[in-house]
């Protein structure tokens, strides 16, 4: 566990001679966990209906040739409530807030990799994140792919013909919208993708997600350990642990995605666009050049930051109110 005294930092109750130790990293075994999961749920069932119409934009725009439709994040923002009005924001939502059971997966992964490593002697906060992160993307992953599949081929679903060029991928399926409820339309992928490709349709791109989720959550962890650690040892002694946390998150969650936006713009078209990885690639290189490293960045940056602090700031304060009897007087806020 993870502790900051007073003495040495500024942080801590003045109660007598000696000064309490607060905790500033709660650790699996401090948790009430029969709190801790519903609390863990409903955060992050409220960030991502917060977020997820940024989700959606930068989907479009990665799967759209070059400029077919949007011009970029706020284009794709003006278009899309013009045309589709604010209910085209969260186009596929439902499928995709399935994706909080695999929250819970992830969540327990990542912090019993974390208490594992702890148990084993091994302390360094960077190694156990680095590694936690990853394992913890694994599992995720591997419960989360589906419902990505099927919700990506809903967000970019029917807008060919708006596109006019053909450029925009949105409809590989060819499932008819006309008259349809999104319940039909969600039953009409599920089906094709069944019929055409059985159950390994679902998980089409899980290897360019795990390329991609893998390396982003492990480089996240990371990174947040490492500015979480400079955040405390730069600022003054009466500022809230959870505000240099939500501000290591969102540096973090900009830092990730500089790095591995070629990545997830491969998995996404790989998803949608039904290719391998190696002909995604390819294609991407001689249509899109060097603004692969670009392409929905903006969108990207913004919605991980956002993200990032909504889920940081949820996340340990879920962990805060969920500790064990014996160390509520001992967390650091």
């Amino acid at each position: 566990m993870t502790y900051l005294s007073s003495m040495g930092s500024g942080v801590g109750v003045t109660g007598g001679p000696k000064t309490q130790p607060y905790i500033t990293t709660v650790e699996w075994h401090m948790l009430d966990k029969r709190r801790f999961y519903p609390l863990s749920m409903m955060s992050s069932f409220t960030v991502r209906c917060f977020l997820y119409p940024l989700t959606l934009i930068r989907t479009r725009l990665q799967v759209q040739h070059q400029n077919a439709l949007y011009k970029g994040t706020f284009d794709a923002y003006r278009q899309i409530t013009k045309t589709e009005g604010y209910r085209g924001l969260y186009r596929g939502f439902w499928i995709s807030a399935f994706q909080v059971v695999s929250g819970v997966a992830y969540v327990s992964m990542y912090e019993g990799v974390r208490h594992m490593l702890d148990s084993r002697g091994i302390t360094d906060s960077k190694v156990k994140a680095l590694v936690g992160g990853s394992c913890a993307s694994v599992v995720g992953q591997t419960v989360i792919v589906p419902f990505d599949v099927i919700s990506q081929h809903l967000m970019v679903l029917g807008l060919a013909p708006k596109a006019g060029t053909g450029d925009m991928m949105a409809n590989p399926l060819a499932i008819n919208t006309e008259g349809r409820t999104k319940f039909q339309i969600t039953s009409d992928i599920m089906r094709t993708i069944y019929l055409r490709d059985g159950l390994r349709g679902f998980y089409r791109g899980y290897v360019a997600a795990l390329c991609n989720y893998v390396p982003s959550s492990a480089s996240w962890w990371t990174f947040y350990s490492v500015y979480t650690e400079l955040g405390v040892a730069a600022v003054p002694a009466y500022t809230p642990h959870t505000a240099v946390q939500c501000c290591a998150a969102v540096m973090s969650g900009c830092t990730t995605s500089l790095l591995t936006n070629p990545l997830d713009l491969i998995r996404t078209r790989v998803q949608v666009q039904r290719r391998t990885i190696p002909d995604t690639v390819r294609v991407l290189w001689e249509t899109e050049g060097v603004n692969i490293f670009k392409k929905g960045l903006t969108a990207r940056m913004t919605s991980s930051s956002i993200y990032s602090l909504a889920v940081i700031f949820g996340y340990e304060t879920v962990k805060k109110m969920s500790v064990l009897p014996q160390y509520q007087g001992c967390v650091a806020w």
